[in-house]
């Protein structure tokens, strides 16, 4: 797939500074890193919004998940829940649902840098994976527009039976969940890591070269006092 994106100097030296390292496996977040915005608190109410999931579960999750952002709900638990109310649905169903809601609400925002880089790296051989909290039916429809292939995606996923989700979690890569899919699944040294959030710390640890992109504030501070690279993708550093 030929990318064809104008990219400002900054961005272009930072897609070249990447290569340089000429990374064998490289592992990406998704949310803040690849896009902008929250693909998984998105893709919640878009489900809500054409009756998707059940008006028993809304009513039980919309106030579950004002208990989460009010810091009631751990990040890993809220991850876990979002999949779960899924339980019933057709995987086939939800796939479709993924690719429509994500070329319709989230395409837009994704970093041309990013993508640049991503098919740069699968040019030059480079093993990509992509790991994430959000559900792996969005993170899937979302990166394989980055050269990301759904096997290489470790994202909060349940167990499908008979083509349909069931309410048993198979994983929720979220904080430590991050490094620990990386040992498990990957098994072996990752050359590159980027991400966003404290939630990637753990993973960005292990890497032989991490990359902070587009920040939290938290995660900035921890990058400058480690000094990994930091980039800002057009129009997301706040003066």
């Amino acid at each position: 797939m030929k990318v064809e994106t104008t990219l400002s100097s900054a961005g272009q030296e930072f897609v070249d500074s990447v290569l340089a390292l000429r990374p064998k496996v490289a592992v990406f977040d998704c949310d803040g890193t690849l896009w902008s915005g929250d693909s998984g608190a998105d893709f919640f109410f878009w489900e809500i919004e054409r009756g998707l999931i059940p008006a028993d579960v809304i009513a039980w999750a919309l106030p579950r998940y004002a208990d989460y952002q009010a810091g009631n709900v751990a990040e890993e638990v809220m991850c876990g829940e979002m999949v779960t109310i899924n339980a019933g649905t057709r995987d086939r169903r939800l796939e479709e649902a993924a690719e429509e809601f994500f070329a319709s609400v989230v395409s837009e925002r994704v970093f041309p840098e990013m993508l640049r880089l991503t098919h740069s790296l699968v040019d030059a051989g480079c093993e990509l994976w992509a790991i994430s909290s959000t559900n792996e039916w969005a993170v899937r429809a979302g990166v394989k527009r980055f050269g990301i292939p759904a096997e290489r995606v470790l994202a909060a996923a349940v167990h499908i039976e008979n083509d349909l989700a069931t309410d048993r979690l198979v994983r929720v890569p979220s904080g430590p969940a991050k490094a620990t899919a990386i040992r498990e699944i990957i098994r072996r040294p990752v050359d590159v890591v980027l991400g966003n959030s404290i939630h990637d710390l753990a993973m960005l640890k292990i890497a032989g070269h991490a990359i902070a992109v587009n920040p939290n504030p938290d995660l900035e501070e921890i990058a400058r006092a480690k000094d990994w690279n930091i980039y800002w993708p057009a129009g997301t550093k706040i003066l």
